[in-house]
């Protein structure tokens, strides 16, 4: 089992958990809720890719293990839920590790069907960031991508990252892992020290 596919099963899992804590407290936060917007949040940014790439069958058809890892996911969070929503910025955490280990998961599988560099890095960000957006829909929130938060800038740069470190030559679980922690480092550091994109309209 390679790093790319081990992130992955940790990002799916990650992602499942940002899902299922969302519905917390809602009227609508009932099992089936929590299992829905878990499953969207996992694979709705896949999903996307793979019918833009034509890549089928899609990949949580394709590997059980991707469900098997939403469903731990799922489970982890109703076992564990009162101990998780104690942390600070619980959600913030499992959706920062869940689009840096699926932005390069994106850009990496973009690159394996012989696409270019730069609709490669496109579909990192679609990866990543598309299972929120549909998240934050079903659970009438504003997307995060509409905010001024730098998120999807976030997995950009680590995608050109990855993709810079791919051509030089660097092995391929360092181009991960340091893309990755690029991602996390950024939106981190945003967070902490309100970092924004500047408005298209001034």
């Amino acid at each position: 089992m390679g790093i790319q596919y081990t992130l992955e099963i940790i990002g799916t899992f990650a992602f499942a958990i940002s899902g299922a804590l969302t519905v917390k407290d809602r009227e609508y936060g009932d099992w089936f809720a929590a299992c829905f917007t878990a499953f969207l949040s996992s694979i709705g940014g896949g999903t996307l890719r793979d019918v833009l790439l034509g890549s089928y069958p899609l990949a949580w058809i394709k590997d059980i293990n991707l469900i098997y890892a939403i469903m731990a996911g799922i489970g982890a969070t109703f076992l564990s839920y009162r101990y998780l929503i104690r942390l600070k910025r619980t959600l913030f955490l499992f959706d920062t590790c869940g689009i840096a280990l699926f932005t390069i998961v994106g850009t990496e599988k973009a690159l394996g069907m012989g696409v270019r560099p730069e609709i490669a890095a496109l579909m990192g960000v679609f990866t990543a960031v598309m299972g929120g957006v549909i998240r934050d829909v079903m659970t009438n929130e504003m997307p995060i991508i509409y905010r001024k938060e730098v998120y999807a800038t976030a997995c950009f740069a680590g995608a050109v990252l990855y993709l810079v470190l791919d051509y030089a030559g660097a092995g391929r679980n360092f181009s991960f892992l340091a893309a990755a922690i690029l991602i996390i480092a950024i939106r981190v550091a945003a967070v902490r020290y309100r970092w924004a994109v500047p408005g298209f309209f001034r």
